[in-house]
């Protein structure tokens, strides 16, 4: 069965153009659903049915798995045996009749913007990764863009003559984001006199680069974010989306158009982005003031 699962790996990554890391969450999710039918002592997918995978999804639940996270194994796996059956590695599809787990969607946790200054001003912009760190902030929270997505800018990539940056996102696809003169300052600061320090003997054009020349990875950054949380003397909890969700609702509460959000954001879906529609209560009690007749 591992030969069928890197079958259709490398179909929906040619058919879909979806990212490495997003193939990479498809083969967990896959791996996972094999391993445990391969406990069942199930060899061949002919031999699975709908009582199995709803067992499995049992299983899923006894490990703690959110609503959320069942969903997206859901989803995974009918798409894989809807392949393994159209490309007849079997007989019948067994998730025809299994619905998708319903889960309620959070609001994203989000800073302040005097939370935001405190984050942006943590940084030591006296040494090399400090500024650079000083940068990467500044730019995830200017564009919204995801970390996935800042770790593979290159230098060609930012035009600041014209304030903008080139991102590529989920699929592959290509947005232009617009950049504000706080960040093109920080950005021409890093690339003229920064960039070059953490470049050493390195030939890349990544933008963003480690102490020791390399391009630098998601989880390098993540550590980054949430260190200097903690200096910054934030109690709430970041994530790398945070800056993101952070830039989404600051535009949204004043005024943005939501379909130039979507834009910005890269949300093929508008609902996607509507979430962060939620108005703050000093926003509701506002409204009810100035709209209610007996207010």
């Amino acid at each position: 069965m591992e030969e069928i699962r890197d079958e259709y790996l490398r179909f929906i990554q040619i058919e879909k153009g979806l990212s490495n890391n997003t193939i990479a969450a498809y083969r967990r999710d896959l791996n996972h659903y094999l391993n445990y039918l391969a406990e069942h002592k199930v060899a061949n997918l002919n031999f699975v049915d709908r009582q199995m995978i709803q067992e499995w999804f049992g299983f899923l639940h006894d490990e703690g798995r959110s609503a959320k996270t069942i969903a997206r194994f859901t989803s995974t796996i009918r798409s894989f045996h809807q392949f393994a059956l159209r490309e007849n590695y079997t007989s019948h599809d067994p998730t025809v009749l299994i619905e998708t787990p319903k889960y309620d969607r959070k609001l994203p946790d989000v800073l302040s913007i005097s939370e935001v200054e405190q984050l942006l001003m943590a940084p030591d912009e006296s040494k090399v990764n400090g500024y650079r760190d000083k940068t990467m902030l500044e730019l995830l929270y200017a564009t919204g863009i995801r970390v996935s997505e800042l770790i593979n800018i290159e230098v060609e990539d930012i035009n600041l003559m014209m304030g903008f940056v080139k991102v590529f996102g989920k699929g592959s696809k290509e947005r232009i984001v617009p950049l504000g003169e706080t960040v093109i300052d920080c950005l021409t600061h890093y690339i003229q006199n920064i960039r070059p320090q953490l470049l050493k003997h390195t030939v890349t054009h990544v933008l963003f680069l480690n102490l020791h020349g390399k391009p630098l990875s998601r989880q390098g950054v993540w550590k980054m974010i949430k260190q200097t949380g903690v200096k910054a003397g934030i109690m709430k909890r970041l994530t790398p989306h945070t800056l993101r969700h952070s830039f989404a609702t600051h535009l949204l509460e004043n005024g943005a158009d939501l379909r130039a959000v979507q834009d910005m954001l890269g949300h093929s879906d508008i609902s996607t982005t509507q979430l962060y529609t939620h108005i703050t209560k000093n926003q509701i009690r506002k409204i009810y003031q100035d709209y209610h007749p007996r207010a």
